[in-house]
């Protein structure tokens, strides 16, 4: 018998929210999400080492301070984690950009535009991503610039009701929330949950359709600034989800940085020791080592 999650590739677009690539396959989604959250889970697997140090690599030949190798190599850790995604599905693979610039328009744009060019270095084609971005009035602001350049985005932590009929991410429960959005254009689904859908056969419905979303009689509401804010302050939940998700978002940005730069100074760290051992203090003589990748020789004096 179809499992519920074949029944719902029916009518919805799976989108599987992981950062571990190993895991997607089985389950066949169309397209796939990630945030520094799941990346920074992934990397605590050790199977990944080798998207981490060639990040590390990348940032340190194209930049010399160590703040702006930091930043450059966690860009490129996100790039690369969605470089083999992409080997994988056959859709799109959605970005997220740095969530300390939720409020930050220009800062935004600048940052997706980066993200787009480190895809394009590897051959990947800005048609198969999606740049994430925290649905402030800011961020907003921002995807519709960038959507202008052909730039695909897609907001996130959008809590506040809106009359939409696109659900993208909701934080499901259970698989019974999941199946009462079947037909919805997208379904954002954790590997657990997909799991469970895979292993479950019972029948199921399907709950939303554009025919039953033409014959809504709610009317189309435009906001502009001043109202977008104040029907936000309006709604607690919205207000305290959107801004709990971006702490949240951040605060895993700020680790996986942390963790990036460990890992840096540790190499410049075995790269001293490595100069220590290579250069015999009580003899004026040189000797020739790599550094970063080069033939480099220091002479004693």
């Amino acid at each position: 018998m179809t499992s519920v999650l074949d029944q719902l590739k029916q009518w919805t677009t799976i989108v599987a929210d992981t950062g571990d690539f190993k895991s997607i396959d089985q389950y066949g989604p169309q397209d796939a999400t990630t945030n520094p959250t799941l990346i920074l889970n992934a990397t605590n697997n050790p199977r990944y080492d080798y998207l981490i140090n060639s990040a590390i690599e990348y940032a340190k030949c194209k930049v010399s301070s160590n703040e702006k190798a930091i930043e450059l190599a966690a860009d490129k850790l996100l790039v690369n984690f969605g470089f083999e995604i992409l080997k994988i599905i056959p859709g799109l693979i959605s970005v997220e950009v740095d969530a300390k610039l939720s409020f930050d328009t220009e800062g935004t744009i600048t940052k997706a535009r980066h993200l787009i060019d480190l895809f394009e270095e590897i051959g990947v084609d800005k048609s198969r991503v999606m740049i994430k971005i925290a649905s402030t009035w800011e961020g907003i602001q921002a995807a519709k610039i960038l959507e202008k350049e052909g730039i695909q985005c897609n907001m996130t932590l959008l809590s506040l009701l809106f009359r939409l009929l696109l659900v993208l991410k909701l934080v499901f429960r259970n698989t019974e929330q999941i199946e009462e959005l079947a037909g919805c254009d997208f379904l954002t689904i954790s590997p657990n949950l997909l799991t469970q859908l895979q292993c479950s056969h019972k029948k199921i419905e399907r709950k939303l359709s554009p025919n039953t979303a033409h014959n809504c009689l709610e009317q189309k509401i435009t906001y502009d600034e001043k109202s977008f804010k104040w029907n936000l302050n309006e709604d607690p939940m919205a207000t305290e989800k959107l801004t709990e998700g971006i702490r949240s978002f951040a605060q895993d940005g700020r680790t996986l940085m942390l963790m990036l730069k460990q890992r840096l100074n540790k190499e410049e760290t075995m790269i001293t020791e490595k100069i220590s051992e290579d250069i015999d203090l009580d003899v004026k003589t040189s000797k020739p080592f790599k550094l970063f990748g080069r033939l480099t020789e220091f002479m004693v004096v």
